[in-house]
């Protein structure tokens, strides 16, 4: 079926065209109406769209200013225009710009609608043959340039304007990798203008990245085209930085993506990132974030990822001068999570250190903290605890509680039940292991306890749990 888009400033015409003209006859279905150009290119945006009839004069922008934009950004898209018998000139312009046919709309007033929309299908048909045909060969024709250049919208929409504020040469072909990202090469031997004009524009952008190509001799466009959609996915992300949005990179036929991190690894990140230690111990810090960013997650398994955490440090941490803490989105780059990260951890020590503590007493309930969870599997107390710091029990209870956000038994009790849902995740081992390897000699309380945090039985998280992976 072709998409019809018709574009007229004339209601009357414009819904008696949509009305009268045969368009089931032909393969044809008028899928949008505009009244001028601007609106016209927000239903491009938005809308699939195979053929587009655009009356030439209209307000607020033309239809040949409509069509020049059109054959940048949509060059997919066939175009008749719509016209008086005077208009000879601008018909003469319409058939430069790309126009397949035009119709007189004398012709609309007599009994030829049959004929019109026939030659029209005609004409597609012949151009669409052509341009499949040509479309192969550039597909998988390889490239005679070793150099190119990508731009990507790291914010993931579309800002393909940016190529109309360029004067490009005739000889520049830009190629759509995806909605965000564009493929951008020079036919001539010299692209010096090109690659200054390319940054002058990403640098004056927000969210604009320029990537310098080399080693692209012998590559199809195809492949190029996969390329930058797998490297702006996985390695711009964590590459970016917002004092260097220009970036070179030399591609090459061994590329390929990283291995996703098995989820066991995970886990045991996720237990050292619920400890309370990273936050006063700067090296520690440092580490766990630089382990995060080597494994490279893809972006969506990266934001759950800090999901998981924003829900336990809300547990975790829970002084009421802290605030719920969240994760501000949208999450455009590494960058911004590693900030993130940063002010996250500045606001816990912030609370921390209202509560008037000292360093060493701060570190001494960071210290049981990591005891319990080491030791999680035996019958802890408070008081235990308590000694193994050498501190009396009440004190230590109160100073528990003002720091960790949670009582003793509270906090136990959670590092317990996280523990538990990794055993019932990623293993498959019985009820009554879990229950004794957290902590817990009868497993009908281990289950009855379960089922009061989550809401579920052991057994019924399990199944859960997996069916939705």
């Amino acid at each position: 079926m072709i998409k019809v888009l018709v574009v007229e400033d004339d209601k009357l015409v414009r819904k008696g065209l949509i009305s009268v003209m045969p368009w089931q006859q032909f393969g044809m279905q008028v899928v949008g109406e505009a009244n001028n150009g601007e609106k016209a290119l927000e239903l491009l945006e938005s809308q699939a769209v195979d053929l587009l009839l655009t009356d030439l004069a209209m307000p607020v922008m033309s239809g040949i200013e409509l069509m020049r934009i059109v054959r940048k950004r949509f060059p997919h898209v066939h175009i008749v225009v719509l016209t008086l018998h005077q208009d000879f000139e601008y018909i003469q312009e319409a058939l430069r710009l790309g126009a397949i046919d035009y119709i007189a709309k004398v012709e609309l007033e007599q009994d030829q609608l049959d004929e019109v929309l026939g030659r029209i299908a005609i004409r597609i048909q012949e151009q669409s043959k052509h341009s499949d045909v040509q479309h192969v060969q550039h597909e998988f024709a390889p490239l005679a340039s070793d150099r190119g250049y990508a731009v990507v919208c790291l914010n993931g929409v579309s800002y393909r304007e940016w190529a109309d504020n360029l004067k490009l040469s005739a000889h520049v072909r830009i190629i759509e990798a995806d909605r965000s990202s564009w493929l951008l090469l020079s036919e001539e031997g010299d692209d010096r203008n090109l690659s200054q004009q390319l940054s002058n524009n990403v640098s004056a952008s927000e969210n604009g990245v320029l990537v310098e190509l080399s080693g692209l001799a012998g590559w199809t466009r195809s492949e190029v085209q996969r390329w930058i959609r797998d490297f702006a996915e996985r390695e711009l992300f964590y590459l970016y930085r917002p004092d260097c949005k220009i970036i070179a990179i030399c591609i090459h036929k061994g590329y390929q993506q990283l291995a996703e991190p098995a989820e066991e690894e995970l886990e045991s990140l996720k237990d050292l990132w619920l400890s309370a230690e990273w936050l006063y111990h700067d090296g520690l810090f440092a580490k766990l974030v630089r382990e995060i960013k080597l494994l490279r997650l893809p972006k969506a398994k990266l934001l759950g990822l800090l999901y998981a955490f924003v829900n336990e440090w809300n547990r975790l941490y829970s002084q009421p001068m802290l605030g719920k803490i969240t994760l501000k989105e949208p999450v455009h780059s590494w960058f911004q999570v590693e900030q993130w990260l940063v002010g996250i951890r500045e606001l816990v020590r912030l609370a921390v250190h209202k509560t008037g503590y000292s360093q060493q007493i701060v570190d001494c309930i960071l210290k049981a903290e990591q005891f319990m969870r080491s030791e999680m599997d035996q019958p802890l107390t408070a008081a235990y605890v308590a000694r193994r710091m050498n501190m009396s029990r009440s004190y230590f209870s109160q100073c528990f509680k003002d720091i960790i956000g949670n009582t003793f038994n509270e906090h136990l009790r959670m590092i317990r039940m996280a523990k538990a849902k990794q055993y019932l995740l990623y293993t498959n081992k019985t009820i009554q292991w879990i229950a004794q390897h957290t902590g817990y000699m009868d497993d009908k309380y281990f289950s009855r306890t379960f089922r009061e945090f989550t809401g579920m039985l052991p057994s019924e998280y399990r199944l859960s749990k997996r069916a939705e992976a």
